[in-house]
């Protein structure tokens, strides 16, 4: 028995492909035993904290309790401190024990792709539950995504270094828990592994390799925590609801635009209190999280509504028991709330408020609709979704993945039509330079993981003319040419190489410099004792004008030489000029870097 099992050992050793996709499983266990653990964490420290200390219960969406609007605080001043409270503990646990768990999470698992080889440290997935609990527990106004994804490409890494795997395997993984994190979390396996691999990119570009890993880990860890925790599909309850009149696609229209505006609104809310405030701010950054809090607190006395992931707020004003006023009034603030969490430092993610926020808006617009044009105006839960998936593709760049992982969310697979619509306004009206991720790269070409991977392509589009510096003075010999010419001409020139034309002034090879360089100290031997045909390099190779750069280098490896001559592809050919192998990377560098 001991013997198979070694040699199924060395088998998965040797095949990648199975390998990965066994490991693929593997972190999709892990993951989904990772995400009930840190949904457990949350929900004791928020019971702790808002339902017991301060008597308030945040309402939650409609398949995970009773859509209820909650009575008012019994101990209500108590918001005025215990957000500052959390905030601070949260702080101090990411100061303490791991700094990389600070902010979102979902950064930090873009930049460990793209930039940190798949390495994250063992403690990550430990340290960013227990701060995200201080911080949601307390209703900091943030959601669970980026932390799951954190933890569950924390997990990823760690099976990765576990089996002495390879940088590539290990980004693999990394995304692999990233959408198994969120795949349970959420209940939205393809959205899961689709957002994983596209959140990476700002522009339409996917890490497609990471696709069927992702697919494997996010099945897997959501059927295991819907297992465990015995609650399956949807996380907001909805009627059926479906496309099937054109007049409304103008209102649909309309409410990408109004998501790509409000979008813009919330990234430059977030960036300036972050980048404008709080990083200015001369305090310990373990202490802004709670200066953050404290303002949160200030808020939300006033106005609870905007405390916590606000799904359940969503759910009652898509089910026509939120006034106008009020809807639009938690939608606005909620901005400023989640700006001030996150801007400040605190561990919460940015997905669950973007849902929140589309929805509230998408919930607006239905109901000013309802007033305005109730004979062609579409069903508030449909303007939610809509708002939801537009808001959150324009935002994150992850139009597919906010579309999938919405329709999941509700099954709200009838509204495809206008769900495609708005995503897609919404994410090319929000500028490519805004987004809620700043570890974003353009493309895949733009990643560092990535680095060398289209040098070929590239240069397949370059030419030995557009390398080839202008206004060269060459220094060229005859074949009768003697040592003694041929070292004074050398001595005033920096050419690697000197080609060597035979009587008729055709190329017939190449002196390199190493060869005369022996010859330096030896002027007294006559004229004609070592001439240049003499001196040839064994190995010869001329780059046509209109040859590509990878031929170039392919003959610049083969000749085992810096510089090569250029010629004409007329025949004969006739020589044009010299190439440097750094002209070679010159000219790429200016095209494509």
């Amino acid at each position: 028995m001991l013997t198979k099992l070694k040699d199924w050992v060395v088998i998965l050793r040797r095949h990648y492909l199975a390998r990965l996709l066994l490991l693929s499983a593997l972190v999709g266990v892990v993951a989904a035993l990772g995400a009930w653990m840190f949904t457990a964490v949350i929900d004791f420290a928020g019971n702790i904290f808002l339902t017991r200390l301060i008597g308030y219960q945040i309402p939650l969406p409609g398949a995970e309790g009773p859509s209820l609007i909650p009575a008012a605080a019994t101990h209500r001043w108590l918001l005025l401190v215990v957000p500052a409270i959390g905030g601070l503990l949260s702080g101090l646990t990411i100061h303490w024990l791991a700094k990389e768990a600070a902010g979102h999470g979902t950064d930090a698992v873009i930049n460990a792709f793209h930039r940190g080889s798949g390495v994250m440290r063992k403690r990550v997935p430990f340290v960013k539950t227990l701060a995200t609990a201080f911080t949601l527990g307390t209703g900091g106004s943030a959601g669970r995504e980026g932390p799951i994804t954190q933890v569950g490409s924390g997990f990823g890494a760690m099976i990765g270094k576990w089996f002495d795997c390879g940088p590539r395997e290990r980004r693999l993984l990394v995304l692999a828990g990233a959408g198994a994190g969120l795949g349970a979390i959420f209940r939205s396996p393809l959205g899961g592994a689709i957002f994983a691999t596209e959140v990476l990119y700002r522009e339409m570009d996917f890490e497609t390799p990471a696709l069927v890993p992702a697919f494997i880990a996010s099945i897997i860890s959501y059927s295991v925590y819907c297992a465990i925790t015995g609650t399956w599909g949807a996380v907001f309850t909805v009627p059926v609801l479906k496309f099937n009149h054109i007049l409304e696609l103008p209102a649909y229209v309309v409410l990408g635009i109004l998501c790509a505006l409000v979008g813009v609104i919330y990234l430059k809310t977030i960036h300036v209190t972050e980048e404008q405030v709080f990083d200015r701010l001369k305090l310990p950054v373990y202490i802004k999280p709670a200066v953050g809090g404290l303002l949160l607190g200030g808020i939300g006395y006033f106005l609870p509504e905007i405390l916590g992931q606000g799904y359940g707020w969503a759910q009652l004003a898509m089910d026509g028991r939120l006034s106008l006023a009020l809807v639009t009034t938690i939608f606005a603030v909620k901005i400023l709330a989640t700006a001030l969490t996150i801007g400040s430092g605190g561990s919460g993610g940015t997905f669950a408020p973007s849902v929140v926020i589309g929805g509230l808006l998408g919930t607006t617009l239905g109901l000013l609709m309802r007033q305005w044009l109730p004979g062609i105006s579409p069903d508030l839960p449909a303007f939610a979704l809509v708002g939801m998936a537009g808001f959150l593709a324009g935002v994150a760049k992850t139009p597919l993945a906010a579309l999938i992982m919405i329709s999941e969310m509700t099954l709200g697979y009838g509204l495809l039509v206008p769900l495609m619509l708005a995503t897609a306004g919404a994410y090319v009206l929000v500028p490519r330079k805004l987004s809620l991720f700043k570890s974003q790269v353009n493309t895949r070409v733009d990643s560092p993981a990535h680095e060398g991977e289209f040098v070929a392509g590239s240069l397949e589009r370059l030419f030995a003319r557009d390398a080839m510096p202008a206004g060269q003075i060459l220094v060229t010999f005859r074949s009768a040419t003697g040592l003694p010419e041929i070292l004074t001409a050398v001595a005033d020139s920096r050419q690697l190489i000197f080609p060597v034309l035979n009587e008729s002034g055709k190329l017939s090879g190449v002196i390199p410099f190493h060869t005369i360089r022996v010859f330096l100290t030896e002027r007294e031997l006559p004229e004609h004792a070592v001439v240049a045909a003499d001196l040839l390099a064994p190995n010869f190779s001329a780059v046509a004008l209109d040859e590509d750069l990878v031929v170039a280098l392919r003959k610049f490896r083969e000749a085992k030489l810096e510089e090569l001559p250029v010629v004409t592809s007329t025949t004969p050919p006739q020589l044009v000029g010299l190439l440097n192998r750094r002209d070679v990377l010159a000219v790429y560098h200016d095209n494509f870097i």
